[in-house]
């Protein structure tokens, strides 16, 4: 099942980002390999493809997990959580309706 990985940033998150972007970047990488993920990416602080030093306030990750414990427990060990760059990580089944 699709399950939407919803994260907020803590303030002044891009140095932290920065830090543990090619580890984080690695890891959806294996997803994108094993035919898992059907988005991911991050909300720009600001109305901006590359918003520069105002960096971002979270991301979004849609992934296929057999189970919701199972999406958990991949969101909770991600680089980005380890940086301390996410103040909130929520989890939650997805319905791919369109297109």
């Amino acid at each position: 099942m699709w399950y939407a990985i919803i994260s907020e940033d803590v303030e002044n998150s891009l140095p932290l980002r920065s830090s543990a972007r090619a580890a984080h970047l690695a890891r959806m990488q294996g997803l994108v390999a094993d035919g898992r993920l059907l988005i991911a990416g991050p909300h720009p602080a600001i109305d901006s493809d590359d918003p520069g030093p105002a960096g971002f306030t979270g991301s979004l990750v849609v992934v296929d997990f057999p189970s919701l414990e199972e999406a958990k427990a991949w969101a909770a060990t991600d680089p980005y959580v380890d940086a301390g760059v996410y103040s909130k990580v929520t989890v939650k089944p997805f319905k791919c309706v369109l297109p």
